[in-house]
């Protein structure tokens, strides 16, 4: 139930986009029309520009998540090598493995931060030897052992993916999600907190990996080299995204002050966040039931979907022990 004087309609689903920045959308899309370059213009370097600024990284568009993670998965040479996953995560993160050419084994989660275990990953790095390892930030916040995993990714030559597609506006202590391994991946789809419809970002701090990615998005071109496809992102969606991210620090700071004023007294069950971390809460997490809820963020382990037979005790807890409430960005409340 909602506390007295909170707007009702924080909690009915709004995608995160202010209305204040219609006008701009249209002058920038007014751009295109002008300039008769509706893919690979100026307008996806000025959104790549941007999230290179945000982020602190150089950055490479895609027209989803999905081309963003195949590129890096490919980068990272995973063809016919083994890859470790988190189970509790959106089936997309092995399902991009597996198609990249991978073999996926699961590694267990922390039951206070939902994201992957240093522990059991130390365990199952020892047992599979694996070429690389996707580290997910779940529901809006840093993984608690990315620091420690990142290390240890590095002491073992790891190559480390991680997947930011909830991360947007997450820091530590000043630190943003996608600087910790090798590559990070991020989603700008629909529900996110920032949204472009579709589309997708890879950041990376190896000059490498970001000129394979630049070259895989199409094709391979011009020498084929990488045997790349079409995974470029249009003029009129980098639009949105230039907008967008010119946003998100004020709707992560509104949904914060929200949780803090209004939802945090409601919810001591809530997750806890360590000291100097930042959520930008994609979703408010509480580890009881509530009356109201958006679900869960899954409900069902990956490893049980796919029939890997492998115990993952914490996976399993969290899928029957978490819930979200809903918040939703509505700045003119």
């Amino acid at each position: 139930m909602l506390a007295p004087g909170i707007p009702t309609d924080l909690a009915k689903f709004a995608i995160g986009f202010d209305q204040r920045d219609r006008a701009r959308v249209h002058a920038l899309w007014e751009r295109i029309f002008d300039s008769n370059q509706w893919s690979e213009g100026e307008l996806t370097k000025e959104f790549e520009a941007a999230w290179a600024g945000w982020n602190g990284l150089e950055a490479v568009a895609f027209n989803g998540w999905t081309g963003a993670a195949l590129a890096a998965l490919e980068w990272a040479g995973v063809r016919g090598e083994t890859v470790l996953c988190p189970s509790n995560t959106f089936m997309a993160t092995p399902l991009s493995a597996i198609t990249a050419g991978a073999r996926v084994e699961f590694v267990d989660c922390n039951r206070d931060d939902l994201c992957m275990s240093f522990e059991d990953f130390e365990r199952k790095v020892h047992e599979h030897k694996p070429k690389a390892a996707f580290l997910v930030h779940i529901g809006g916040h840093i993984a608690f052992d990315a620091e420690r995993i990142a290390e240890f990714c590095r002491s073992e030559g790891i190559v480390l993916l991680e997947d930011c597609a909830h991360a947007h506006g997450a820091e530590w202590n000043g630190r943003r999600a996608g600087t910790f391994g090798d590559v990070g991946v991020w989603s700008f789809a629909p529900t996110k907190t920032i949204s472009t419809g579709e589309g997708g970002m890879l950041v990376s701090q190896h000059a490498e990996a970001i000129e394979f990615a630049r070259t895989f998005r199409n094709y391979g071109k011009p020498d084929y080299a990488v045997h790349g496809l079409n995974f470029r992102l249009n003029e009129f969606t980098a639009a949105l995204g230039i907008v967008q991210v010119d946003r998100l620090d004020e709707i992560v700071a509104w949904k914060n002050e929200v949780a803090r004023v209004h939802l945090d007294a409601l919810h001591p069950s809530r997750l806890q966040l360590p000291d100097g971390m930042m959520s930008g809460l994609y979703k408010y997490l509480v580890f009881e039931p509530i009356e109201k809820s958006t679900g869960k963020v899954y409900d069902e382990p990956c490893h049980r979907i796919l029939g890997h037979h492998v115990d993952l005790p914490n996976t399993d807890w969290v899928a029957e022990n978490h819930w979200c409430v809903p918040l939703y960005y509505r700045p003119e409340e």
